[in-house]
């Protein structure tokens, strides 16, 4: 497997170069829209203009993958990784250029979600149907989100109504009895705009752990959810907006040999928007958002809630080529995990400036965090582009992140009060070219974390008062661990005629600096290739994912072998208003493991059918 990776990364590398060659480029570009994002800075900016690493997937790309949970889109792309105990709905951990998973700070149509027990999103609980658009910025930005931003943001968007009443229903049948319908409808009427999405996905699933003394029955799943969201432009200068969206996941897990072990986890998220254009260079969004996660295991009696509101007042004002940005934010968690039932607040103060002229390009913020239990906080970001020609632009930037403790980390029978915020320090360059159908990217990062948040075996008892003396070896969360994050990502796309290709290779090292050790569960190298085509009617791609070994545990003496997967899709109108889908993955039938003793679904095929007016 080795000698089969070694070459995987030599393919992809060739690949990247190939594309981005301007040997392969046509004479004269072809006209491209200018993409906006909004995670970068919280401010809508063209995709083209961003100094920061950001990667954009939209519905259509989604659709195609044929794939059941979120983090199964996310792997595709540059810079992630992500692990699963097992099939869809069980425990997911999304590693953003290696850093840990509560490192990502996740929104939903500006809702932020997170769990004050397990620390950061519970990413299984994400439904993959409602997601009309995923925005992925790689790298810290907590001088613009506040704590938990140290590795990256995802923003998840769902789709938001526009033009005439337009239904869809949708069903599927895949591998495994897995079964999905959708339904849904969007559109505007006069200052009103909506949409509804309900969605109902099953599984019988497969036994996602085969070792001896583990219950073989098979492991499936049910998911739920709906998403609703209205607008209303009140006039030009005025519009207010409300979103909702609920998901309920009913799975299985093995951890006993008999039992029907099950995870119920529950989202729900509710924004309210409101923004106004005072004059053409002035405007502000006041956003209010509420957020829910609860998990439940049965028949094992263990239940964990936590509640999270969000205030924001974001002012923008454009004077020329400046862009000046004022925010102010408070932040309140809530954690019931018995006997824990406590909450915090942060409250923060964030600047940003932004600057672009000619060849230059400059994006400063800074932020002061107000944090009720460990008192102030100071992040700050800086980064300048330069467009050495209209093709070929370089960057550099450097940034400052923090991340609190959780709830759990702090007042557990494994918690410590006294736990202090993981800190870190985040640089890097890039080169970047474009030039009509070729593309080209190489960013090279170090980020390094201080004050790391560990596990501790025999470091009790634990000084948050709660651990009983006949406790006092057990194992505890302290302050004792240094990380750091470094790493190369290339990136290449190449268009000829109605084929794309593209591809990316992860070169990285996230590692203990006290031990000099891998961290878990990342590989150094990953790499996804791709192909995407249109035949007659046809829409087919193909798709390579590249993954080096990995290491099981914190001591690096269990190995989780490298893997390579073949995945195909293809896509055709059947009839008017019809779309038909087809996708396989790990064609070969590849058997590997994302966690060790936990099993992978191998080869599974995957049929839908779409009705939407055209």
């Amino acid at each position: 497997m080795k000698t089969c990776v070694l070459h995987a990364r030599s393919a992809a590398l060739s690949l990247v170069v190939a594309a981005a060659s301007p040997a392969f480029a046509q004479t004269a570009p072809s006209a491209q829209l200018r993409e906006t994002v909004v995670t970068a800075t919280r401010t809508a900016q063209p995709l083209s203009d961003l100094l920061a690493d950001v990667t954009v997937v939209d519905r259509d790309t989604i659709e195609r993958s044929g794939a059941t949970g979120l983090a199964d889109v996310l792997a595709r792309l540059p810079g992630v990784e992500f692990q699963r105990n097992g099939g869809p709905g069980t425990t997911t951990g999304v590693f953003l250029r290696g850093s840990e998973s509560r490192f990502t700070a996740v929104y939903i149509d500006g809702v932020r979600i997170d769990s004050q027990a397990t620390g950061g999103a519970a990413w299984e609980s994400i439904p993959l149907g409602q997601i009309d658009r995923i925005e992925v910025l790689r790298g810290p930005a907590a001088a613009v989100y506040g704590s938990d931003a140290l590795g990256g943001v995802v923003q998840i968007f769902t789709k938001r109504g526009e033009g005439p009443f337009a239904p869809f229903v949708g069903i599927g049948f895949g591998s495994h009895g897995t079964r999905k319908a959708d339904a849904g409808f969007s559109g505007s009427q006069g200052a009103f705009d909506y949409s509804l999405g309900l969605v109902d996905e099953r599984s019988e699933g497969f036994n996602s752990r085969t070792a001896a003394g583990q219950n073989p029955d098979l492991d499936g799943y049910r998911s739920r959810s709906a998403n609703a969201k209205l607008g209303f432009q009140l006039n030009r200068a005025h519009r207010l907006e409300a979103s909702v969206l609920a998901n309920d996941v009913n799975s299985q897990y093995d951890s006993a040999s008999t039992r029907d072990d099950r995870n119920l986890r529950e989202l729900n998220t509710l924004g309210l928007n409101w923004q106004a254009r005072w004059t053409e260079a002035y405007s502000t969004r006041l956003s209010i958002s509420d957020s829910r996660d609860r998990y439940q295991t049965t028949p094992s009696p263990y239940l964990t809630v936590t509640d999270l509101r969000s205030y924001l007042l974001h002012n923008e004002l454009r004077l020329g080529t400046h862009l000046l940005t004022a925010a102010l934010e408070r932040k309140e968690d809530h954690l019931e995990n018995a006997p824990i039932n406590r909450g915090r607040s942060q409250d923060a103060l964030a600047l940003g400036y932004g600057w672009k002229n000619g060849p230059h390009a400059v994006q400063l913020n800074v932020r002061h965090d107000e944090d009720s239990e460990f008192g102030a906080r100071n992040t700050g970001s800086a980064g300048y582009g330069f467009s050495i020609t209209p093709q070929w632009r370089v960057t550099a930037s450097t940034a400052t992140a923090f991340r609190a403790p959780t709830l759990y980390h702090r007042f557990s029978i494994y918690g410590v009060a006294t736990l202090q915020p993981e800190s870190s320090r985040n640089k890097e360059l890039g080169l970047r070219y474009e030039d009509g159908s070729s593309s080209f990217g190489i960013v090279a990062y170090q980020n390094k974390v201080s004050n790391l948040i560990t596990f501790t075996t025999g470091s009790g008892p634990c000084t948050n008062g709660r651990a009983p003396v006949a406790l006092a070896n057990r194992a505890c969360y302290s302050n004792t661990a240094q990380a750091e994050y470094s790493g190369v990502t290339l990136t290449g796309g190449y268009r000829i005629g109605n084929t794309r290709l593209s591809a990316s290779l992860d070169l990285q090292n996230p590692r203990d600096l006290a031990t000099g050790r891998t961290l878990p569960r990342r590989a150094r190298q990953h790499a996804v290739l791709a192909v995407d085509t249109r035949v007659g009617p046809w829409s087919l791609g193909a798709e390579a994912q590249l993954s080096g070994r990995r290491n099981d545990s914190a001591t690096n003496t269990v190995v989780l072998g490298g893997y390579g997967l073949i995945n195909l899709s293809a896509s055709t109108l059947v009839a008017r208003d019809w779309t038909f889908l087809a996708r396989v993955d790990n064609l070969a039938d590849k058997s590997y493991e994302l966690a060790q003793t936990y099993a992978t679904g191998g080869r599974t095929l995957y049929v839908g059918l779409k009705w939407a007016p055209l």
